[in-house]
């Protein structure tokens, strides 16, 4: 990498449409060169954001994430193909990031960030972009940015709508100020349940860019205090007022966010889980049990396990599909909505022989069958 003070030959020409810009120029694209960023996240937001950040020249960025590509993953997280699938997406985005640009220094982190390690990942970063799809990890990032004084560039997308906004900008308005609960476990579907346009997490993952763009480089107007609502199907944007309810005041450590945001699976003892090495033994001999698959038709039609097919928006109407005789396992793609569907019919209707699959279909995939598509 080159002097941070000034740029290469390689890099003029590299950088030459910003320097001919209005009010950017070289000391913007130096502020850039400087600057650190990071981004927790390598999926549907995190491509985009990493592809323009990278290109546009941040001089530092750090790649957060603990997952492997899927073949589900390809519709909409650009920067992989099918060659990199089970592989670690950090790794594999950083990788290819450093192909586009050379000149920067890039960190790939293959750990899922927590509150035992999140306040040490960002203490040296200017800007931090959250590109995840999960409360705990969003209220997680708010808090150790707030206690770190570093400014949030928020993203999330669901269906056809996404939303975008800096937090913490200045110690201005912060997550907790728009959102100052989480909902209720299960109450918001996740782009697994509920899907996502492809194209909508390329939209988003650009405006988060832009935002951290100009948070750098003191171009324009930040999104601080407010947060940007995009409808795709429509092309409107609406813009919500945050208002500063001053919430940082309370924000003096890093807590379990799992716990707070009540998405830790609360096992009862009334709640039995079985591993798949188990349902394995089952199967070979023949056992008399009824296995239910609660994922949709379209995951079903990729893989299975010969189970019956009941997706999880029609169990309230089928439960006299469910036996009360036999002993019932119930999968779906990593044991997480099967999980809940247990938890519900025990809950509300009396259930006591139902055993979630630990880990679902991709823990079969892995254990059992390494032949199984995954996705």
């Amino acid at each position: 990498m080159s002097n941070s003070d000034s740029f290469s030959s390689e890099e003029q020409v590299r950088y030459s449409r910003h320097f001919v810009l209005p009010d950017f120029g070289t000391e913007a694209q130096l502020k850039l060169k400087k600057a650190s960023v990071a981004i927790i996240g390598a999926g549907g937001l995190g491509n985009p954001v990493l592809l323009y950040l990278a290109a546009a020249g941040v001089g530092s960025i750090k790649i957060i994430d603990n997952d492997i590509v899927s073949l589900s993953n390809l519709q909409r997280q650009i920067l992989f193909t099918v060659d990199d699938l089970n592989h670690p997406k950090a790794e594999r985005a950083a990788s290819r990031i450093s192909r586009l640009n050379p000149t920067i220094n890039i960190e790939a982190i293959r750990e899922r960030i927590e509150s035992t390690n999140a306040l040490t990942l960002l203490e040296k970063i200017d800007v931090v972009l959250d590109c995840t799809d999960n409360f705990a990890t969003r209220y997680l990032l708010n808090d150790a940015c707030v206690l770190l004084d570093k400014p949030l560039v928020y993203g999330s997308v669901f269906r056809y709508e996404g939303q975008v906004g800096v937090f913490n900008y200045k110690r201005g308005a912060n997550y907790r100020d728009f959102y100052p609960t989480p909902p209720d476990a299960g109450q918001v579907p996740n782009c697994e349940e509920g899907g996502v346009l492809g194209v909508l997490t390329g939209i988003i993952g650009s405006l988060q860019a832009n935002e951290a763009i100009k948070i750098i480089t003191g171009l324009g107007e930040p999104l601080a205090g407010k947060v940007l609502i995009f409808d795709s199907t429509t092309l409107e944007s609406t813009f919500v007022k945050i208002p500063d309810r001053k919430s940082r005041d309370a924000i003096k450590t890093l807590i379990n966010y799992d716990e707070f945001c009540n998405t830790t699976p609360k096992l009862t003892s009334a709640m039995k889980e079985i591993t798949v090495q188990e349902l394995k033994e089952m199967m070979d001999a023949k056992a008399d049990f009824q296995l239910i698959d609660v994922r949709e038709p379209h995951e079903f039609d990729i893989c299975n396990l010969n189970g019956e097919l009941i997706p999880q928006g029609e169990i309230p109407h089928s439960v006299e599909r469910v036996s009360k005789v036999k002993k019932v396992v119930i999968h779906c793609r990593s044991g997480a909505r099967s999980g809940n569907m247990v938890q519900w019919l025990e809950k509300n209707h009396g259930f006591t022989n139902l055993y979630n699959l630990k880990g679902g279909v991709l823990a079969w995939a892995k254990e059992i069958d390494t032949s199984m598509p995954t996705y």
